[in-house]
């Protein structure tokens, strides 16, 4: 009988041992995907982080190319503008002075209505209003007179 009782308590004493391997496996295993989880989140808010910065250089990046071709279009503008102004041929005295006279007269009146504008708007409407129509008068000042240098020997001048 105490060979029977001895296999019975080895049987339980294995059966115990082996449904604590299983748990402290299973625990373990539990543990070790945690920290896999953990592991796994880091990664992703670490490609998120990058992700979001390419998305910002990138925004970056067009808006220098937008501000790049927008520069271009500008100079691209005057150039044509003065192309085209030195396309026209001289006429008659008085419509030279006429023409002469446009650009001077436009930017007084630009520079009238920016006064007006000025004098006219109460101090809290005074901002962005006042702004725009001194950068047109601005604009229209220097694009009309910013290339009325001497021009060298031999080269006619338009107006």
């Amino acid at each position: 009988m105490a060979d029977l009782i001895g296999l019975a308590a080895s049987a339980a004493g294995g059966g115990v041992f082996g449904l604590l391997g299983t748990a402290l496996g299973r625990t373990a295993a539990y543990f070790e995907r945690r920290q896999q989880q953990a592991h796994e989140q880091a990664k992703w808010q670490h490609e998120t982080a990058l992700l979001e910065l390419q998305m910002r250089a990138d925004a970056q990046e067009t808006e220098a190319e937008l501000a790049l071709t927008d520069m271009r279009g500008s100079w691209q503008g005057l150039a044509s503008s003065m192309a085209a102004e030195a396309a026209i041929a001289s006429s008659y005295r008085w419509v030279d002075a006429v023409r002469g006279l446009t650009r001077p007269a436009l930017t007084l009146l630009l520079w009238l209505i920016a006064a007006v504008i000025y004098g006219s708007a109460d101090a809290a409407g005074r901002g962005e209003i006042t702004e725009t129509a001194t950068f047109a008068a601005t604009a229209a000042t220097l694009w009309w007179f910013g290339d009325r240098g001497p021009r060298p020997e031999g080269e006619r001048r338009q107006l």
